[in-house]
């Protein structure tokens, strides 16, 4: 039960982050492209490969923190979901190759920055 409230209330807190940090970034840079999900996405991919790495290799973090930052946190920060729907509505507005590019650059930018969060990790330990 620890568990589950500490997921709760960490998700609370991604939830608003991404809020907030998404919504300053389309003030930023407009709503040509979902530069808001995009941007919470790869904070999180990030972030992934860090507490997860940092999680399973030492003692930096115990069990329930990890959980609770992983499932918690970023599950309420980054959002397929919202990455699915915006890339659907690109597609029905006719704007193949935008979508075609979120996808393409969404994909690879986030599988780069989880690795670049095992890297980061695996050099400072």
């Amino acid at each position: 039960m620890k568990t589950a409230v500490a997921i709760a209330l960490f998700c609370a807190g991604g939830g608003i982050t991404r809020f907030y940090l998404s919504g300053w970034i389309y003030s930023l840079f407009g709503r040509s492209f979902p530069y808001g999900t995009f941007v919470v996405n790869i904070i999180g991919a990030y972030l992934i490969g860090l507490i997860m790495e940092l999680g399973l290799r030492g003692t930096f973090l115990s069990e329930t923190l990890r959980i609770s930052l992983t499932v918690g946190f970023l599950g309420g920060l980054t959002t397929f979901s919202t990455f699915s729907y915006e890339t659907f509505t690109l597609l029905e507005d006719g704007q193949f190759l935008t979508a075609f590019v979120n996808i393409l650059v969404s994909v690879t930018v986030c599988l780069l920055c989880t690795w670049l969060g095992i890297v980061t990790v695996r050099a400072l330990t």
